[in-house]
């Protein structure tokens, strides 16, 4: 197989399979794509859950990105130790994750956390521990408008607005709206609907801001959405998945200024039969709650999945004589955000050469916290 592709590397050698390679050339230019597409840097709040890596978010942080959205505990806290600026969790902390996130906040002072509420009971729990402690926490009102998964209806949130008054550890920076149920492959449509959806949003912030003279803070959209928000005055944005991109945002948004900057590589282990052969690239390796197929191939665009188990991939294709096992095949997941998570460590690429490696670091569920 030549090196006539960007993707190929020169030291391919020296890398065990299946890994994650990362093309740093290409995670910069999607960077500065996102940066480009939005009015002012300032309005860009990425989310962190597609990369989990300190190396990536100190990327964007040198592009001018200084605030971030996380999913988890572990991603909060590997942001406090590069020191971004402003970190939501968007995440409604309960239980001992109500701890968990105090205890970042005393350690990393530097940095100012939030976190999403949309019940009151959620904030009655949040504000005794962190009044114990004489703290308080910026949260924002987490908004349904259509994914049906967390929030409230625009309608409800002035009555949790005015429940909230009463915990003076708790104060309302602004509302979040998440509307990833939008995935039409259509950008006019997409828009349409985050149009339609964030109509809700605007009339809420009107009868707010007029009522209770409280500027507020308007975080919204994921990577499908992001193009309709990128536009709206004074909105944050908050895409994920631009940074290494995947098989399946491309193929739904082919309109979007981002390239692939993270692949898989495996290679041949068998040669099954004269159309069949196997990978060594189990579902332990790709993400696999999607149907097939979950990987594409770059160098071998022609090649079925046919079986997949835990180690194993079985393809099915044209002719298994233009392969031998040890080839290497370089495939984008098609959702790449839990694909990362598989993996400990990630190879990181300059040019067509392996320059080092990078600890996936949030990938585990807790760090110190």
């Amino acid at each position: 197989m030549g090196n006539e592709q960007w993707y190929n590397i020169s030291n391919v050698e020296s890398i065990d399979s299946p890994s994650l390679i990362l093309y740093k050339e290409r995670v910069k230019n999607n960077i500065r794509q996102c940066v480009r597409t939005v009015k002012d840097v300032s309005l860009l709040r990425p989310h962190v859950k597609t990369n989990k890596i300190a190396e990536v978010c100190r990327m964007m942080m040198e592009e001018g990105i200084s605030k971030f959205k996380c999913a988890t505990i572990a991603e909060a806290e590997m942001l406090g130790s590069i020191e971004a600026h402003d970190i939501l969790l968007a995440y409604q902390p309960v239980g001992p994750k109500i701890n968990r996130l105090l205890k970042i906040v005393k350690r990393y002072p530097n940095s100012q956390f939030s976190c999403l509420i949309d019940h009151v009971q959620a904030a009655e729990h949040i504000s005794k521990i962190f009044h114990a402690f004489s703290s308080i926490i910026n949260v924002y009102i987490d908004l349904n408008v259509g994914m049906n998964r967390t929030g409230i209806t625009p309608a409800n949130a002035e009555a949790l607005i005015n429940s909230l008054k009463k915990f003076p550890e708790i104060h309302v920076a602004g509302f979040h709206v998440y509307d990833g149920q939008i995935n039409n492959p259509d950008p006019v449509v997409r828009k349409k609907r985050s149009d339609e959806g964030f109509a809700q949003v605007t009339e809420l912030l009107n009868l707010v801001q007029e009522k209770y003279h409280q500027k507020m803070t308007i975080i919204a959209g994921g990577s499908t959405t992001f193009s309709a928000h990128a536009v709206r005055e004074g909105v944050e944005c908050s895409p994920g998945t631009f940074v290494f991109w995947d098989f399946g945002y491309k193929q739904m948004m082919p309109e979007a200024p981002f390239d692939y900057a993270v692949l898989i590589l495996t290679r041949v282990i068998s040669i099954v039969d004269d159309k069949t052969i196997t990978v060594d690239l189990g579902y332990k390796s790709v993400s696999s709650e999607n149907p097939q197929p979950r990987v594409h191939f770059l160098n071998a665009p022609d090649a079925v999945p046919a079986a997949h188990s835990e180690e194993h991939l079985v393809l099915e294709v044209p002719d298994s004589k233009r392969y031998s096992p040890g080839d290497v095949l370089y495939g984008v997941p098609r959702h790449i955000c839990p694909t990362v998570a598989l993996y400990e460590r990630i190879t990181v690429a300059e040019g067509n050469s392996i320059v080092g490696e990078w600890k996936i670091i949030a990938r585990d569920k807790k760090l110190e916290f």
